[in-house]
């Protein structure tokens, strides 16, 4: 076989290491993920400081009924949102909201990469305990995208996420104790300024 024949060289392949979302393998890769995922989780457990150190305006706690916008666009709002969706159990759907965010507001290529890839192993993996439900069509193209990661590889799934809590989660949270309870309280607090 002369050299003219020779196949041409493959292209270069990423790392295999770098694609493999499980905990199989012991690369340097998956031991920086671990050592983030673990550092972001003991974050995640508590509500974050900024978020729940804001004492919300009993105008503020009203405009939450106006619009689901409003709610989730106020930090009070989506601290006392995300306990409300702790108690149904559905509180994976405000930290992938959140966590979709924080990447977008990401321009660091690497750190891109990095977090997409927790992400999706925390959040739309099949085999996470806190996945979200997405349909086979977002999901799909989320899993396309997940092979040149960008800072907004889960706008569509984020999206979806968004729809769902609107639709679902708030208009139980604007009749829940918690949210009739802040309406008192503000009730109270502009009753004894009078």
């Amino acid at each position: 076989m002369s050299s003219r024949d020779a196949a041409p060289p493959a292209p270069p392949r990423r790392n295999p290491c770098c694609l493999c979302w499980c905990c199989c393998c012991s690369c340097s890769w998956n031991e920086r993920r671990r050592a983030w995922r673990a550092s972001r989780e003991s974050r995640l457990q508590p509500l974050p400081s900024c978020e729940a150190c804001a004492t919300p305006s009993p105008e503020e706690v009203r405009s939450w009924a106006q619009s689901f916008d409003k709610l989730m666009h106020s930090p009070a709002g989506r601290s006392v949102f995300r306990e409300f969706l702790r108690t149904e159990y559905s509180e994976e759907n405000m930290l992938f909201w959140l966590a979709c965010e924080e990447l977008k507001a990401e321009a660091n290529q690497h750190v891109v990469d990095e977090k997409a890839r927790l992400i999706y192993e925390d959040y739309v993996s099949i085999l996470s305990p806190k996945e979200v439900s997405l349909d086979s069509r977002v999901r799909e193209g989320v899993n396309k995208k997940m092979q040149e990661p960008s800072a907004h590889t889960f706008d569509d799934a984020q999206l979806q996420i968004y729809t769902l809590m609107h639709r679902d989660s708030y208009p139980r949270f604007l009749s829940s104790p918690a949210y009739r309870a802040l309406l008192l309280r503000g009730r109270s607090t502009s009753s004894s300024e009078a």
